[in-house]
């Protein structure tokens, strides 16, 4: 490819343009859409996806023209935030995280608190007067960095960010990234964006605090706020699972002007998509800002539901809510029966994904691999799943965990999929589990002894029939939702 053509390819994402998800990716888009909508989103620019394929063909290197368009968004980001990219006056710290044009949550590696060091760091408890939040954004950082870039982070924060720029662009080829795209057959992306964006701080105090919400229930398709609030975090603590946050109701209880702004700004993100959206949120000391918002992953029922809601609604017409349901998930719907009938309970959590799953249970990743190979039926125990974890997700017939919640990526990753998944069974979970055959209700949220019975009939038989009359008056044909969607 030839460098001169990437010059104009670092885009300041402030909505005064049209972008495309082609051209910097679902997350980039995102953010531009949302601004051009008056929603509060702190600064960022995108690096498109054009540049990832350079930067491998270049040897792992960002290519001049590109790296100066950087420097000039940078310099851009200075002004709108008035602070300065390793000043310690009034340092700017910068997200550095992947997207592309297809959402593929957790798959490809970010890194947050970019730009920091010792001196910055003291620089920001003098400033704050909050030493324990200083340190904590450092240790997130250089843990971070550490992980990501596979080295400790440089004393330079320009050097911070053109590594940890090639290391979203290295984590296309990841290993858990290239089993999300072989499950989902996705064959014709080129590569991902790479968005840089000024940090906000929703681990600064407990006015502070960090949370992930679908416009409706991903699980049942339900309409109403679905979503997750944990004070004093950042968003990769809700995200990973390795803390269980509180029901949106907590953030309503301690802070109902944000909350109600929370509500209008999914009325809006919901008519803007006509679909069904999962919004990501931090909030620095009592300010609200959102991060993300895109399509939200679901299950076969709440595609199911939401499709015929939105159609009978307005938001959409028949033929794009049959678009909207996939065949596999129509087969999902129709095989779906009832939760699991008797056994000793074991363990319960939250039911993060709907269904039932039977096998042994496992708790290394390896280990649940190596048996699935072999034809055994397993179901992975973790504490809290990762995108490592992905691999074995794929070949597993539920996941259970001891923390996390119903945003999790334990929760959005076998909800995507349709895998019986239980979240947030607690402390102990792994060792009373593992060897253990075991059955997993995703639907009641509970974890039996031995693999037990399944009871008849599922809740997603009225919608099946709407959308197979509705698929029958749009081809003249008949047969089962999936043959219909199938031959459209």
């Amino acid at each position: 490819m030839d460098q001169s053509t990437l010059a104009g390819d670092v885009h300041l994402l402030d909505g005064t343009l049209p972008l495309t998800r082609e051209a910097v990716g679902g997350k980039a888009y995102s953010l531009n859409r949302m601004s051009a909508l008056g929603l509060p989103v702190p600064p960022a620019f995108a690096i498109g996806v054009d540049v990832c394929p350079a930067y491998h063909e270049a040897g792992g290197r960002v290519p001049d023209p590109v790296w100066a368009g950087v420097l000039e968004r940078l310099a851009e980001l200075e002004r709108r935030t008035g602070r300065r990219f390793g000043d310690a006056a009034a340092p700017l710290l910068l997200s550095v995280r992947s997207g592309a044009e297809r959402s593929m949550p957790g798959m490809m590696d970010t890194v947050l608190n970019l730009g920091l060091t010792e001196t910055l760091r003291d620089a920001l408890a003098e400033q704050s007067g909050n030493r324990e939040w200083a340190d904590d954004t450092w240790t997130r950082f250089v843990r971070s960095y550490t992980d990501i870039v596979g080295s400790a982070p440089p004393a330079d924060p320009v050097e911070q960010l053109r590594e940890a720029i090639g290391a979203v662009f290295r984590s296309w080829f990841s290993e858990r990234a290239v089993a999300y795209r072989e499950r989902h057959g996705i064959t014709d992306l080129a590569g991902t964006a790479v968005t840089v964006q000024a940090m906000v701080f929703g681990n600064l105090n407990a006015d502070s605090g960090t949370g992930v919400l679908f416009t409706r229930d991903p699980n049942t398709g339900e309409p109403g706020l679905f979503g997750e609030w944990l004070a004093k975090a950042q968003g990769e603590d809700v995200v990973s699972g390795e803390r269980t946050p509180q029901p949106l109701s907590a953030l309503a209880e301690a802070q109902p002007g944000n909350h109600a702004e929370l509500e209008r700004i999914a009325r809006i993100l919901e008519e803007d998509h006509r679909d069904m959206v999962d919004v990501e949120f931090t909030i620095e000391s009592g300010t609200l800002y959102v991060l993300q918002a895109r399509a939200g992953k679901r299950t076969a029922l709440a595609a199911a539901r939401i499709a015929v809601d939105m159609a009978n609604e307005g938001l959409i017409d028949r033929r794009t809510a049959l678009d909207r349901v996939t065949p596999e998930q129509a087969r999902q719907l129709e095989e779906q029966g009832g939760g699991a009938v008797g056994g000793e309970r074991l363990a319960t959590g939250l039911g993060a994904s709907p269904g039932v799953g039977k096998g042994v249970a496992v708790t290394d990743t390896d280990e649940a691999l190596r048996l699935a190979d072999a034809g055994e039926s397993v179901v992975l125990v973790r504490p809290a799943t990762s995108p490592e974890d992905v691999p074995a997700m794929f070949v597993s017939a539920a996941v259970v965990t001891e923390h996390g919640g119903g945003t999790s990526h334990a929760a959005l990753v076998c909800r995507e999929i349709g895998l019986p998944c239980v979240v947030g069974c607690g402390d102990g979970t792994m060792g009373a589990l593992d060897g253990r055959t075991i059955t997993v209700d995703g639907t009641a949220g509970v974890v039996l002894d031995g693999a037990v019975d399944t009871a008849g009939g599922g809740a997603g038989q009225e919608l099946i029939e709407t959308l197979t009359a509705w698929a029958g008056e749009l081809t003249g044909r008949t047969g089962p939702l999936p043959e219909l969607l199938s031959a459209r």
